[in-house]
């Protein structure tokens, strides 16, 4: 970028600053912008904000407002947030404090002035297992009066579920009801979350009463800023793929493939435990399917580019919620749409959505009258989708691995697929490239001390950072035994990761290996049958201090896996229901049982 003639500044000024402009990431020169008009509000310009040509810092007078940011995670996108929101309060003037509902309780809460809440929902409108606890003593008859807080809620969510942000929502009637007073009203964020959140944070960051200092600036001048780069699910990296392998054998149902991705000259580093975003695009049949229905042209121009490839890439164009029959109806006034909308269950409108998309729905109740804009108007924008890393950055430098079910199916005379998983198992193969990013999961990690014993539950692709809980246990020297719990459909074609295994056993670094192939006989046996009946070791080990794991699918075999641990506490500890359920209650209180569910 080259500055006009007529700007302001010297030579070496605009030698500098188009050095730092050139250099800066979206992010980086959003938040610079804000920085600088922060200072300029704040008087820091005009000859007093330095005391010489090495660039003295402007100090701050008076004592920084505290805030807090309290969070309440699941899968580490409120955790994010929280971070970011922190450093968005310092920008502002405040001296902020994350917190971890996991870490607090409301007595706490009820002594902060300041406060921003940033929660998520998860299943059907619970709060992340995490934040369990806190939100159950904020509900309850017990909770605190909050007279004296000031705060404001960002509420975590996805409109395809019906209970919508549905912890948030009560986290900030009941802070309301409990006398603290609200700054800013809620704001209700979907998947594509970014820009709900910048417009809540600057919004409520700026309703505080509170005096702020004068910011400080510390900018070495003259000389060359240090600017780094940073790959972000804003500005995701291009990884090339180096390995793809199906780890299904011949006659198996089903395609599950391991994915090697470089990593290199990114800077990027993550833990076991981690997940990986990658940014998929939607195949051809279905954005074909969609602008037929419409009844458009996928080559009509749309935001500097065509609509057939704006729907590939930007947009959602298979989900299929309540809440997008709704902004569709408000479109077409279809009768029958608005019956089943006025249904107070909304029963009728929810059973026909089973198995269909955004095609269906244009298909069944038309619409003569379609522009591009207003179809693209509907849809959210195609989020990149998680996968928890199988892979230990010590065992593969480098690199990063994922473990990836294809998802194909037919429903309503139609063939289905998974946007992402399909898009990597058919549109990509070794050498091209593919937008990823990190995602921290701090809710998933391992002991701290190496000597822990873990049991690790993960059947089908929860298999996936167990394969990176042993390579790092394996790799760090740590002397704490290892279970594995493994399930999928068939011995002779769904023994994922089967010679690793066997090597691991070998060579010590897998202590027991307990599988359950659900499809070899008639009678069906999954991993939750196993822990049964080997209920007493696995007691034992909970009993010397093991901590356990699960993942996978959180609908029912997260479910029945926990309600298998709390049956094997019971029989083995003696103990009654409810005294096993609080045993489990405890463990996940200390950490020793985390779950990575999806």
């Amino acid at each position: 970028m080259t500055f006009p003639s007529h700007s302001p500044f010297r030579p070496e000024q605009q030698q500098l600053a188009e050095k730092l402009v050139a250099s800066l990431s979206h992010d980086q020169a959003t938040w610079f912008s804000g920085y600088l008009a922060g200072l300029q509000s704040a008087g820091a310009f005009g000859g007093a904000a330095f005391a010489g040509a090495a660039g003295t810092p402007v100090g701050a007078t008076g004592e920084k407002p505290k805030l807090t940011v309290l969070y309440g995670s699941e899968s580490g996108n409120s955790e994010a947030l929280a971070d970011q929101t922190k450093k968005r309060a310092e920008q502002h003037g405040f001296k902020a404090k994350v917190v971890n509902m996991a870490d607090t309780d409301p007595a706490a809460i009820a002594k902060v002035e300041n406060l921003l809440v940033i929660v998520s929902t998860w299943g059907d409108g619970d709060p992340p297992e995490a934040a369990v606890d806190f939100c159950s003593a904020l509900m309850s008859d017990d909770a605190p009066e909050m007279k004296g807080v000031k705060f404001s809620v960002c509420a975590l969510g996805d409109t395809s579920y019906e209970q919508f942000c549905q912890t948030g929502k009560e986290v900030d009637a009941r802070l309301e009801a409990l006398g603290a007073e609200r700054l800013r009203d809620r704001e209700d964020c979907d998947v594509d979350y970014d820009d709900s959140w910048e417009r809540w944070v600057s919004e409520a960051l700026e309703a505080f009463p509170v005096e702020k200092p004068t910011m400080t600036l510390e900018m070495p001048f003259p000389g060359t800023p240090e600017v780094t780069g940073e790959y972000t699910k804003k500005n995701p990296f291009s990884s090339e793929i180096l390995e793809k392998i199906v780890l299904n054998g011949t006659g198996s149902e089903k395609e599950t493939l391991h994915i090697e991705l470089s990593l290199e000259g990114s800077g990027l580093t993550y833990e076991p435990g981690d997940a990986i975003g990658v940014f998929p695009k939607n195949r051809d049949a279905d954005v074909d399917a969609v602008i037929a229905a419409a009844g458009l042209s996928a080559e009509v121009g749309l935001n500097g580019s065509s609509l057939g490839e704006v729907l590939r890439v930007d947009y959602d164009i298979t989900t299929l919620s309540p809440t997008l029959v709704e902004k569709y109806n408000a479109v077409v006034g279809n009768d029958q749409l608005t019956k089943w909308l006025e249904e107070p269950e909304r029963a009728s409108l929810k059973e026909w959505i089973k198995g269909r998309q955004f095609v269906d729905l244009i298909e069944e109740f038309g619409y003569s009258d379609w522009t591009p804009e207003l179809l693209v108007g509907l849809l959210r924008k195609l989020e990149p989708r998680l996968y928890s890393i199988a892979s230990s950055p010590k065992a593969h430098e480098g690199e990063v691995h994922m473990t990836v079910a294809a998802v194909r199916y037919e429903s309503h005379g139609r063939q289905r697929e998974g946007v992402a998983s399909c898009f990597l198992a058919d549109q990509v193969g070794i050498g091209d490239h593919v937008g990823v990013y990190l995602h921290r999961n701090g809710n998933f990690r391992l002991p701290t001390d190496g000597d822990t014993p873990i049991i690790m539950v993960g059947p089908g692709t929860g298999i996936a950072p167990f394969r990176a809980f042993v390579e790092e246990r394996q790799a760090v020297g740590a002397k704490g035994s290892n279970w594995l719990f493994f399930g999928d459909q068939r011995y002779s074609y769904d023994f994922l990761y089967q010679l690793e295994w066997q090597d691991h056993l070998k060579d010590g670094s897998l202590d027991k290996l307990s599988v359950a192939f659900s499809r070899d006989q008639k009678h069906k046996i999954y991993v939750q049958d196993r822990m049964r009946e080997e209920g007493r070791e696995l007691y034992e080990w909970l009993e010397k201090g093991a901590s356990f794991y699960v993942c996978g699918d959180a609908t029912r075999m997260a479910k029945d896996v926990h309600e298998a641990l709390i049956d094997v506490v019971a029989e083995h500890g003696g103990k009654s229901k409810e005294d096993a359920e609080a045993y489990v209650d405890d463990l996940r209180r200390a950490k020793r049982y985390q779950r990575d569910v999806y």
